[in-house]
């Protein structure tokens, strides 16, 4: 891998992609990708990068999957990129849709469907890996590696369990145990582990850990810049200051983030170099953040006033405060002549009341870098200039005004 790679985009701004994305004959791919949850946070990510010219392995052919069309703002189809639309949760129109893709050498997979409760999640997200590899890894004899994309709740349990289960002393590494509970993140792994077993050894894997991830995409239920900027939005239609929600632990504590274009990079990274072979890894910026430093961040790119931390009992949840609140996401979209889209699309307000009470409450969010940089990956990012970034992404794409 050339050094130069990782160097030029970790230093980089996210840019414009589509611009570079060249024609390509079919007969020159060197690696065919399959990207499962392509619409999502780094699913969106990596639909941009693979195909791009300095991509390693390349030039690279992507299959896109995903459960709905895809956005205005994605990469269009063309002979390097190719849309397939299945809910991967219907073997059988799982089957359907990928048993012709036999060229396929890579599978990134970063989806995931939220359930209510761990067994759920367990239950449906299970279902969903083993579909997708009991079609590809039998019926793609040059398939390569499997890269699975997991989290930090491998180290602290399920939701529903985090500060009431003991957890490891931060910051986390890779050979930590797995906790003696219920996960779908164990479930997918022994998942993985038991599929590519079945090729004897042609099929490599990787596992990814990423922390709280900051990227552009709208459709995941996971993008908190998303739906920060959207409550932010409101705040600035109804002309009140960005007042934070929640504890002293969460507006002080320090932790590490994960950009999505970086948890990328780790995952080609790893599923093309050989030191990166049969591996997990943790996936950080590298760097730490605060909502200290990034709140006045957001309010002063909405033209809010705004007040931090102003003891417990100011706290509030923002998914109690936004309630009701579709109308005015409507006129805000109507207004300011944004993508269509209802407020449920753009906005999880369960995640940001997570993030403002139970991050300095219950979660450590630091875990180590150092088994990536030791065999090979030298990726990083400023967290405090990619928040910036990522919403000037929202903006320039109208996802928010």
């Amino acid at each position: 891998m050339r050094l130069s790679w990782w160097w030029a985009r970790s230093v980089g701004a996210v840019r414009e992609r589509k611009d570079e994305l060249a024609a390509v004959p079919q007969h020159c791919f060197q690696s065919v990708a399959l990207v499962v949850g392509s619409t999502g946070i780094v699913g969106t990510s990596l639909v941009d990068i693979l195909p791009l010219p300095d991509t390693p392995s390349g030039p690279w052919k992507v299959y896109a999957l995903s459960r709905r069309p895809p956005p205005p703002w994605s990469v269009p189809s063309s002979s390097s990129l190719t849309h397939v639309h299945v809910y991967v949760t219907d073997s059988a129109a799982v089957a359907e849709a990928l048993t012709p893709l036999t060229d396929i050498t890579h599978v990134f997979y970063v989806a995931w469907s939220p359930r209510a409760t761990e067994a759920e999640n367990r239950e449906a997200n299970s279902a969903m890996l083993s579909n997708v590899l009991s079609v590809v890894v039998p019926n793609c004899p040059a398939l390569a590696h499997v890269s699975l994309q997991t989290g930090t709740k491998h180290y602290l349990g399920p939701f529903e369990l985090i500060g009431k289960i003991p957890t490891p002393d931060p910051p986390y590494t890779e050979d930590v145990p797995r906790r003696d509970c219920p996960n779908f993140y164990y479930d997918q792994e022994d998942i993985l582990f038991d599929a590519v077993s079945r090729r004897g050894g042609a099929v490599s894997w990787s596992v990814h850990r990423p922390n709280l991830i900051l990227g552009f995409s709208s459709r995941s239920v996971f993008n908190v810049v998303c739906s920060l900027c959207v409550y932010a939005a409101i705040c600035r239609k109804e002309a009140v200051a960005l007042r934070w929600p929640g504890c002293l632990g969460s507006w002080e504590g320090f932790s590490n983030a994960s950009d999505a274009d970086l948890i990328s990079e780790q995952h080609i990274w790893a599923a093309v170099d050989p030191m990166a072979k049969n591996q997990a890894f943790n996936c950080n910026n590298g760097d730490l953040y605060n909502w200290k430093t990034l709140w006045p961040m957001l309010a002063a790119r909405f033209g809010l006033e705004w007040s931090g931390y102003d003891g417990e009992e100011k706290q509030f949840k923002v998914s109690e405060a936004m309630a009701g609140k579709e109308a005015v996401w409507a006129e805000i979209v109507k207004e300011n002549e944004l993508v269509e889209t209802r407020l449920h699309d753009v906005a999880d307000w369960w995640l940001i009341d997570v993030v403002v009470y139970e991050h300095g409450a219950n979660w450590k969010l630091l875990d180590s870098m150092n088994k990536s940089k030791e065999h090979g990956f030298l990726g990083f990012r400023d967290t405090v200039k990619l928040f910036n970034t990522w919403i000037d992404k929202m903006k320039a794409y109208k996802i928010v005004p």
